[in-house]
């Protein structure tokens, strides 16, 4: 039995150093023809594969990313706010189909027609609250609803409490408004701020030390500067000005790559959520979304298929991807400080290097 055991782990090592040196014969030829600043972290079987980091926090400073350097995740936010609410149903105090206006009652919007589960899974039919933005409109007109400063209750009256333009459960819909309107519901329920309850249900017990909300009143030490690329320009340049706290629940977090392992492996191993609640969460519903997260039931790697629940995160030059692999135990994180890379091919490719 005792070399039964020296054998699997032999074999676990040697297939750990393996990924390790696949992934950094990849990088170093991917690194040749594509500018990517950020760090990556792969974990697979609870052990580490590789974690390194790239290019410059602060270009004009010349400023290197470590895997200590924090990084605006954006929509990675979007799994956290999704915890926080499976969380409240698995406590008695959410119904997940019953309407919005169970929650907040004074919701000016067609709350009694819209359920907390169609929030999660984005098929409430609401106007976008993004429709229309894009860099060109941005650069003439700015982006009202990022460039002024909102509270929560004024993000949820004046951009997400219009009229429905689709019928609720029968289209996805990817939209912020929801998991905005999803936040103040986790507010009005646990009786405390989003970020309190961030902190308290997630961030304190697994010790997150390196994450929490932006604002723009927060020094946030070793934050990644972020920029994007203009392509009119043909250059990288500094994000357009906004309140990320604006983004609230769907996308104002930020975090280090160590930190959202903490979260994943958190997520993935039960210890947020029970058994029968991950179910729910990761059921490929329209559009492959499931309750926050995409959810890919058969995605092919080197020839065979596995599950991946993905949940990326994308603002200006803000990049982050949480990619895990469910048959293999396997968890690919990229987070970045510039739009220069698809993190959505970066992760799929570093997957090949890993599994099979």
């Amino acid at each position: 039995m005792k070399n039964i055991l020296l054998l699997f782990s032999f074999i676990f090592i040697y297939n750990n150093t393996f990924s390790q040196s696949k992934v950094d014969t990849f990088m170093t030829a991917f690194l040749k023809t594509h500018n990517f600043n950020g760090t990556i972290l792969i974990e697979r079987h609870s052990k580490p594969v590789y974690r390194k980091s790239f290019g410059f926090a602060n270009l004009p400073f010349k400023v290197p990313n470590t895997p200590a350097t924090r990084y605006k995740v954006a929509s990675i936010t979007k799994a956290f706010t999704s915890v926080l609410i499976l969380q409240l149903f698995e406590n008695g105090k959410i119904d997940l189909d019953a309407p919005v206006k169970t929650y907040l009652p004074d919701y000016k919007g067609e709350g009694e027609k819209v359920t907390v589960r169609q929030l999660l899974n984005m098929t409430t039919g609401m106007h976008n609250m993004d429709e229309g933005t894009n860099l060109d409109s941005a650069l003439k007109n700015g982006i009202p609803q990022y460039q002024r400063p909102y509270t929560p209750d004024q993000l949820l009256t004046g951009f997400c409490s219009g009229p429905l333009v689709k019928e609720p459960g029968k289209e996805f819909d990817y939209n912020n408004a929801d998991y905005i309107i999803l936040g103040k519901i986790i507010e009005e329920v646990s009786g405390r701020s989003y970020e309190q309850q961030l902190n308290e249900k997630i961030l304190l017990p697994l010790q997150m030390t390196n994450s929490g909300l932006l604002s723009q009143h927060k020094l946030i030490d070793k934050l990644a500067d972020t920029y994007f690329y203009r392509d009119d320009l043909h250059t990288l340049v500094s994000d357009l000005p906004v309140y990320l706290e604006n983004w609230y629940a769907a996308g104002a977090m930020y975090s280090t790559a160590d930190d959202i392992l903490k979260f994943s492996n958190a997520l993935f191993y039960g210890k947020l959520l029970k058994k029968e609640t991950l179910k729910q969460m990761f059921v490929s519903g329209l559009g492959e979304y499931g309750l926050g997260v995409w959810v890919y039931e058969r995605y092919e790697i080197n020839g065979k298929m596995y599950t991946i629940v993905k949940r990326p995160g994308s603002i200006m030059g803000a990049q982050a991807m949480l990619f895990h692999i469910l048959e293999d135990n396997a968890t690919i994180i990229i987070l970045s400080n510039t739009g220069t890379v698809s993190l959505d091919d970066l992760s799929a490719d570093l997957a090949k290097q890993i599994v099979g």
